[in-house]
């Protein structure tokens, strides 16, 4: 279904008559996306050794948060078109005719610039300079490049999501090293199960919108195949932190049951057909996003205990 079937343009200018509240534009940052990017930046702020703080590590997280929106809003801008056609996004601000794409366009670049430059003030270099790399990777990389043209997309692109508790170990240490770069792994390799497991029930969209995801390309077979291997791949990974020594030996044992319940999810939609496999796959979409929030949670706990001298 295109834009003008639907009644609905989208200039390029904002000389069109539109009925944008802030409300609308906090719709452009994404809110649900951000929570999870702010939570998993929040733990890496508070789990490194480094110390940052109160007021400075608020706006730190802040600036986080804000430059994950403004890259949302980039997003959107650029996407408006598949949006429109795909039943899930087509209310989103732009294709339901509340913000001019110019807009976003604006609103998108203000939030990432002041949000990397403050970010440097407030912290260090180097964290905004991870902030800057995140939003150029999402908006350059993966929205304007990758994601229309490889059904490899959420794969690589997936990097960007992966960045936000790097930066908060960065932003209160100064320094980059293997404990961010775990933290880094552990969400991207959950990132190809997770949305994975959201387009295979998706696929008709994404095909009408163009984008060759993989259950497009590959076909759902396939691609429930990719999802079981992502997550027994991401069974070590979740235990890394325990076996490197900056979690203890509770974090590791709750984490590794955490994975094996992700992988049994994911054996079971492999071996799903049918009705049953549109309900398995939103049951590996739903846990997927337990999983990763029960493991930061672990990761937080485990280190607020270790400090309190209780383990």
């Amino acid at each position: 279904m295109s834009l003008a079937s639907r009644g609905i343009s989208l200039p390029r200018g904002g000389h069109a008559v539109w009925h944008a509240s802030i409300a609308d534009f906090f719709a452009l940052m994404k809110p649900r996306v951000m929570s999870l990017v702010v939570f998993t930046a929040l733990v890496g702020l508070l789990i490194a050794p480094g110390h940052l703080d109160p007021m400075r590590g608020g706006v730190a997280l802040l600036c986080i948060a804000v430059g994950a929106g403004g890259a949302a809003a980039l997003n959107m801008w650029y996407d408006a078109d598949i949006d429109a056609i795909m039943t899930r996004t087509a209310t989103r601000p732009i294709p339901g005719g509340r913000i001019a794409r110019s807009d976003a366009l604006i609103f998108g670049i203000v939030l990432s610039t002041v949000a990397v430059v403050v970010l440097g003030a407030v912290a260090n270099g180097i964290a905004a300079g991870l902030l800057l790399f995140t939003v150029f990777f999402y908006v350059v990389v993966y929205t304007l490049w990758l994601k229309r043209r490889t059904p490899q997309n959420i794969v690589i692109g997936g990097a960007a999501g992966a960045l936000p508790p790097a930066i908060g170990w960065v932003a209160a240490t100064g320094q980059v090293g293997v404990e961010p770069l775990v933290l880094f792994l552990i969400i991207f390799l959950w990132t190809p199960a997770h949305f994975w497991a959201l387009s295979l029930n998706h696929a008709d969209e994404y095909a009408r919108a163009g984008v060759p995801m993989l259950p497009v390309v590959a076909g759902k077979p396939a691609t429930k195949k990719h999802i079981l291997i992502y997550s027994t791949v991401s069974l070590p990974v979740a235990v890394m932190p325990w076996m490197l020594g900056f979690a203890g030996p509770v974090y590791g044992a709750a984490a590794f049951m955490l994975a094996v319940t992700l992988t049994g999810f994911a054996v079971r939609l492999y071996r799903s057909h049918g009705t049953d496999e549109a309900k398995s796959a939103g049951q590996m979409f739903a846990f997927s996003i337990v999983y990763l929030f029960l493991i930061f949670c672990l990761l937080l706990a485990d280190a607020v205990l270790t400090r309190a001298g209780a383990l």
